[in-house]
């Protein structure tokens, strides 16, 4: 091809676009979370304009703390011509679940913390110890 139809993008128009690094779109690209559509001559990569679209939904997984496998797994759904938006709930019912998890282990690590502060730990340590606030069990 030697002429780059309108309708597509260079690379450097969809960077500009999507506001997403042209490094990041080649990584992308090898992940095969996105494809172009065709190449020049000169092996310039073509994207369709659809992929500004997709690389927003990409950044905007990354931030609901999805890992590029996971979206990797909905686009494909999508690609399929399918709706993604049942797995798309289960995967963030899943984050939700470990958020919750991730909670409860730190106010149980913000308890034990508040436990250690209230002992009394200014007498030099014996037996090696190096600090009896860490060192003591705790009932």
């Amino acid at each position: 091809m030697s002429l780059q139809s309108p309708e597509l993008l260079r690379i450097g128009q969809l960077k500009d676009q999507s506001q997403v690094p042209i490094k990041t779109i080649r990584y992308y690209e090898e992940l095969g979370l996105i494809a172009a559509a065709q190449r020049t001559d000169g092996g310039f990569r073509l994207f369709a304009p659809a992929m500004v679209a997709r690389l927003a939904f990409i950044k905007r997984s990354q931030k609901l703390g999805l890992s590029l496998q996971e979206i990797g797994e909905l686009l494909s759904i999508r690609d399929r011509g399918q709706s993604p938006c049942q797995a798309v709930k289960q995967k963030l019912q899943s984050k939700i679940s470990a958020i919750d998890d991730q909670i409860a282990q730190l106010i149980l690590l913000k308890s034990q913390l508040e436990t250690l502060m209230e002992t009394e730990g200014t007498a030099l340590a014996e037996d090696g110890m190096i600090c009896p606030i860490i060192e003591n069990p705790q009932p």
